[in-house]
């Protein structure tokens, strides 16, 4: 019997996968628990448009994460960090405050999470790469001056 899973099922395939099943598992065990549906003509119309709509979101992701990848590059954000007498810094840069001031700045608000950087222990000016989506990372230019 074929079998349109609406879970991962383990040892039989992945949710929205369309698979053979025996008969007395897929009536007795799969289809009572809602594991599953009949691959009927409807049901597979009904996982075609789910895989379409799905699609055309994730295309939608990706058009986002890259016209905000576009929107980031070339931009500059300035932060400052504290310094003692002798020239020694106090304290570090973190994601967090990367991120806080870039939406400060630059009205543009992204996940401290997404930011591929160690914490900045000094002045200069330095890249910083944005993982917005699996398939784009976006560029962020820091620039960190000396605060007595």
């Amino acid at each position: 019997m074929k079998i349109i899973l609406l879970q991962d099922v383990k040892n039989l395939g992945k949710k929205g996968d369309l698979v053979e099943a025996n008969d007395g598992y897929a009536r007795n065990f799969i289809i009572p628990k809602k594991l599953g549906v009949e691959a009927s003509p409807k049901n597979l119309n009904d996982l075609r448009q789910q895989k379409l709509n799905e699609e055309k979101k994730q295309a939608e992701i990706l058009a986002e994460a890259e016209s905000m990848a576009a929107a980031l590059k070339g931009k500059v954000v300035n932060l400052s960090i504290r310094v003692g007498k002798e020239g020694k810094v106090f304290g570090q840069i973190s994601t967090k405050e990367i991120a806080d001031e870039t939406k400060k700045q630059l009205g543009i608000e992204i996940d401290k999470k997404k930011i591929i950087s160690d914490a900045i222990k000094a002045a200069g000016n330095y890249k910083i790469q944005v993982k917005l989506h699996p398939k784009v990372v976006g560029e962020l230019s820091v620039e960190v001056k000396e605060e007595v």
